[in-house]
């Protein structure tokens, strides 16, 4: 059988850095009032003109770079914030990155849209319509949050994280050979932008400028955050016939600290296996385990061999995970660190 195997990586954050300082004061809250809620210190956000696929092509090249390879079969692009309603990204990201012709598509699923469009790209190979796939997550997540919610806008940053997968055996170090995927439709309500879609256009209502930034419950999301991605961790674990004790390292969605170590906690696993950067660059989305996974190989936390899980969960509600061995990754000299 044929097996998508991960054989490169990389990661783009934009240069300006926001401090919690500098949010505080504009909410009128402390840095020690945001650290202690999520784990964040920093978040790195885009200058105004730049757009996801900005991103998405410097991770992309990066992650073509560390690879070896000049260009791939398909682009998946994981982002809940494209340049446009319509067209897609992905086409642009790949005529950006030199690949016209490719097959070239978004996926939705927000917080776990890279999850999804690793499972995707793999589907791709084992399908036999690509030999290799490029696969981003990137989002611009400061486009969508209110600048006065004291709630959310501390939480997010903007970067862009990619991988290449490359056809080859399941016994290899880096085969992705077990996933596993979900969602909620019934709780669409508790991360959501109401406006800007076919629901509220084709509502004949006057639209309000608060429909254009994104609500959060965040009670109500923290706990189904914990519940899904421990449960989806035990799930994907069973598949590959892996016990929860092997787990070297876990590589969830960098939504909050305290989620992930809620997750840790229910897998009876060290918080020392966590592998986590939301200090220094907040929840990032799609982005958020392909740039934690930048950032451990670059640490010396993510190394050849260690079984690795990676778990996410998002609006929709969605949540998912994968496990693998990991590969020996090159990151690029002069890019240790997206």
């Amino acid at each position: 059988m044929t097996a998508a195997v991960l054989s490169g990586l990389g990661g783009w954050l934009p240069p300006r850095v926001v401090t919690n300082e500098q949010v505080g004061r504009e909410l009128g809250v402390t840095e020690e009032w945001i650290r202690s809620r999520t784990g964040i210190r920093q978040r790195h956000v885009c200058d105004p003109g730049t757009a996801t696929s900005d991103l998405a092509v410097e991770a992309g090249a990066r992650a073509l770079r560390s690879a070896g390879v000049a260009a791939t079969d398909a682009v998946v692009l994981a982002t809940a914030t494209p340049d446009h309603q319509i067209p897609g990204t992905a086409p642009a990201v790949a005529a950006r990155l030199g690949m016209t012709g490719a097959i070239a598509f978004d996926v939705n699923a927000v917080c776990t849209g890279f999850v999804y469009a690793l499972a995707t790209g793999a589907a791709l190979i084992r399908g036999g319509l690509a030999a290799s796939v490029l696969v981003i997550g990137a989002d611009t997540f400061s486009t969508v949050v209110d600048p006065a919610d004291q709630v959310v806008r501390p939480l997010f940053g903007d970067g862009a994280g990619a991988v290449v997968l490359r056809a080859g055996a399941p016994e290899e170090q880096g085969a992705l050979n077990a996933f596993d995927l979900g969602s909620d439709g019934l709780r669409e309500d508790l991360i959501i932008v109401p406006g800007g879609g076919s629901r509220q256009r084709s509502g004949g209502v006057a639209t309000d400028p608060a429909d254009s930034y994104m609500t959060m419950r965040g009670r109500e999301v923290f706990r189904n955050a914990v519940h899904h991605m421990a449960d989806s961790s035990r799930t994907v674990l069973a598949q590959a016939g892996r016990d929860v004790a092997t787990v070297d390292r876990v590589v969830g969605h960098q939504a909050n600290i305290r989620i992930l170590r809620a997750v840790a906690g229910r897998l009876d696993l060290p918080e020392d296996r966590l592998v986590s950067n939301i200090d220094r660059v907040g929840n990032t989305s799609a982005a958020s385990i392909p740039l934690a996974l930048a950032d451990g190989v670059a640490a010396g936390t993510v190394t050849e061999g260690a079984t690795v899980l990676l778990t996410a969960f998002g609006a929709g509600l969605t949540w998912g995970s994968a496990v693998l061995e990991w590969p020996k990754i090159l990151l690029n000299e002069g890019e240790k660190a997206p």
